[in-house]
């Protein structure tokens, strides 16, 4: 196994690396903070990070593997993660699922509190996935991927310490709600699609080769105290094709429901893979319903199936809107989130936008300042007319362009009222 530090991309390794057993679906749980046009926008090189080679089944030491220079995660004892969390009471359990169990601990040297993932020694996450998980969290940061503060190698105990994300997963506040839990509002979902996109955008364009990440789902997307939005769980991440290659082969991996058909048939991946897993995660959060729901009559237990017609006309865009809304939410707004969630789950892989088309479509539907929860929503800077009608332009064919046109300008201009009656209200509200 060659040298860590360097972290340099040879065919050979590329072929060499393996995925050992096909990832099961995990249950729904309360979880914590467990966590073509086929290219990559050019980046000055010394500011690209550079994202870690996958490494076979072995049981190593991220630091040791990797050159303690390299690793800023910290390293603890299975002693000090014990004693954080209680000696892992089910009192201090928060999630649990295919990896293992998830635990709130409080540090006792910095009195931090924390999320441990203690792998499940028996279970499907090995040690490749252990060490892909802390090398790819301790090389690659960003504000909307969770931090990891370090991890427990000793003997054969597999921890993971992660911030703690007290609003846990949007699974949680999605489709798990409690019956006296309040919804989500739709500028609080939009801006958590918002926050994923630009998750997957880092990962996508800014990592050096870039980053697969292969597992994106409701249930990791965890949320901080203000909603903010983190991706989660690592494991099965993998670098994508670099130099001429259009794609890197794989054995099927993931969660049923958010893999891309192309992916499940062929075992070739590439970021497209992950825009259709974006695409399912729009979906729900536009619908408040589950991918895949055998509770639901037939033809609505597949999320992607029963959407697909609806597609194909803008009228009938308003059915998929969660009840749970009471349709307080932009008509225009939700045509054209709509539109994204539409075009990231085409079935061929080759005409669904890149992520950074995706962020730039939900950089404008961000722009409210209140929802219904009255949370606050900090204001952004809005991308160009031109541009998001290049990008939805195609879900407003029934328009005529100048229709198209006006159709932005209304929405834009609706968000600008938006922020001025809320800036409005907050002064009234101080001035009293």
């Amino acid at each position: 196994m060659s040298c860590f530090p360097c972290f340099s991309i040879r065919e050979n390794k590329a072929k060499g690396t393996t995925d050992h057993g096909r990832r099961q679906q995990r249950p729904r749980t309360q979880q914590g903070a467990a966590p073509t046009r086929h290219h990559v926008r050019q980046q000055p090189q010394q500011n690209r990070p550079r994202a870690p080679v996958e490494h076979e089944n072995k049981k190593v030491d991220p630091a040791k593997e990797a050159g303690a220079n390299n690793i800023k995660a910290q390293t603890f004892t299975f002693r000090e993660l014990a004693t954080a969390t209680k000696n892992f009471r089910q009192e201090c359990l928060i999630g649990e699922g295919g990896f293992g169990r998830v635990y709130k601990g409080k540090l006792d040297n910095t009195n931090q509190v924390v999320a441990v993932k203690q792998l499940d020694r028996n279970g499907l996450q090995g040690n490749r996935e252990f060490l892909v998980e802390v090398l790819m969290l301790s090389l690659l940061h960003h504000e909307n991927l969770v931090n990891l503060i370090g991890y427990c190698a000793d003997g054969d105990q597999r921890l993971l310490v992660y911030e703690y994300m007290p609003q846990r997963s949007l699974e949680d506040h999605l489709l798990d709600l409690g019956p006296n839990q309040k919804p989500l509002g739709w500028f609080t979902r939009m801006n958590i699609a918002l926050a994923a996109a630009k998750g997957l955008e880092y990962l996508h364009d800014k990592a050096n080769p870039p980053v697969i990440y292969r597992d994106l789902k409701s249930s990791n997307i965890l949320l901080d105290e203000d909603f903010r939005a983190k991706l989660s769980d690592f494991g099965l991440a993998k670098l994508g094709p670099t130099g001429e290659k259009t794609h890197v082969s794989s054995r099927v991996m993931g969660t049923y429901g958010y893999c891309a058909p192309e992916y499940q048939r062929t075992g070739q991946l590439t970021v497209k893979s992950d825009v259709y897993s974006f695409g399912v995660v729009l979906l729900e959060l536009i619908t408040g319903r589950r991918v895949i729901d055998t509770a639901r009559p037939i033809n609505e237990q597949n999320l992607v199936s029963w959407a697909q017609p609806i597609f194909k006309s803008q009228k009938r865009f308003s059915e998929l809107a969660d009840p749970l809304l009471e349709n307080n939410y932009p008509e225009r707004g939700l045509n054209q989130a709509v539109a994204v969630a539409a075009m990231c789950l085409n079935e061929d892989a080759t005409t669904r936008p890149l992520i950074s088309d995706v962020v730039t479509a939900l950089s404008f539907l961000g722009l409210g300042q209140v929802n219904t929860d009255q949370e606050s929503v900090p204001a952004r800077a809005r991308p160009s007319d031109a541009r998001i009608i290049d990008i939805l332009g195609d879900y407003f064919r029934e328009d005529s362009p100048g229709e198209r046109e006006k159709a932005v300008a209304e929405a834009m201009e609706w968000g600008s009222n938006s922020r001025r009656n809320m800036q409005s209200r907050n002064g009234s509200a101080s001035s009293s």
